[in-house]
């Protein structure tokens, strides 16, 4: 009741921080790094710590404001996802485990986002990387993996075949990450975007370009309906 009386948010002028997003949505306000300066991601991060936030993450940060954060407060940097986090990861608490498959090696940098992002958000994550339609025996000799899973983030560019065929072998739901891979009438992803969207396999949502943050925070919230279930009944 103390917290809920509180200013609802903080105004730095240039970043009006959400105090109350944990207590609204479960997970506090995440910093999205790109356009801000390391200054601003700083006071950003400085302001949630005095109001008592002890995981913050943050995404699409460079090294470069990666070191200039980590010099003044203790950052755990991931440099292939460009993403980092101020505090410990947590036990993971979800329903079951949250796999990442990519088409292709060059999938990575988003499928790592969505790793670590899962894994910040309290999932058990694996991956299953490099497994496209151009070589499909690669995904069948990893079927348990895809069998067992509670979430399939699927990140693929060029066509975005991956997600229509994830969603046709899984029997839970399959979130398509259109990636900014392949040649020039890939249009930055926009083809795999609109594949994905037109998939026939009926278990597939699909988010924005590159967005391995948004489907690793959907899919943390589909993964902890169980146990938000079991806690509301009890």
């Amino acid at each position: 009741m103390q917290k809920l009386k509180q200013a609802p948010f903080v105004d730095l002028q240039y970043a009006k921080i959400d105090l109350h997003r944990g207590l609204r949505q479960g997970v506090p306000e995440v910093i999205y790094g790109a356009g801000k300066t390391a200054e601003q991601i700083i006071g950003i991060a400085q302001a949630m710590l005095q109001n008592g936030q002890d995981r913050i993450l943050m995404t699409r940060i460079d090294a470069e404001k990666a070191d200039r954060i980590a010099a003044e407060m203790p950052l755990h940097y991931h440099e292939p996802g460009k993403i980092g986090m101020i505090g410990e990861m947590p036990e993971p608490d979800g329903i079951g485990t949250v796999l990442i498959v990519t088409g292709g090696t060059s999938d990575q940098p988003v499928a790592e986002e969505a790793a670590f992002t899962a894994a910040a958000l309290g999932n058990r994550v694996e991956r299953l990387y490099d497994v496209g339609v151009s070589g499909l025996h690669r995904l069948f000799a990893h079927i348990d993996e895809v069998m067992s899973a509670s979430v399939i983030i699927a990140a693929a560019g060029m066509e975005g075949a991956l997600a229509s065929v994830v969603g046709g072998l899984a029997d839970c739901p399959v979130i398509a990450v259109p990636t900014s891979v392949g040649y020039g009438a890939s249009f930055g992803g926009l083809s795999a975007l609109l594949s994905m969207l037109n998939s026939c396999a009926s278990g597939v949502s699909v988010v924005n370009i590159d967005n391995g943050f948004g489907a690793a925070y959907q899919a943390s919230m589909i993964n902890h309906i169980g146990g938000k279930n079991a806690n509301t009944l009890s």
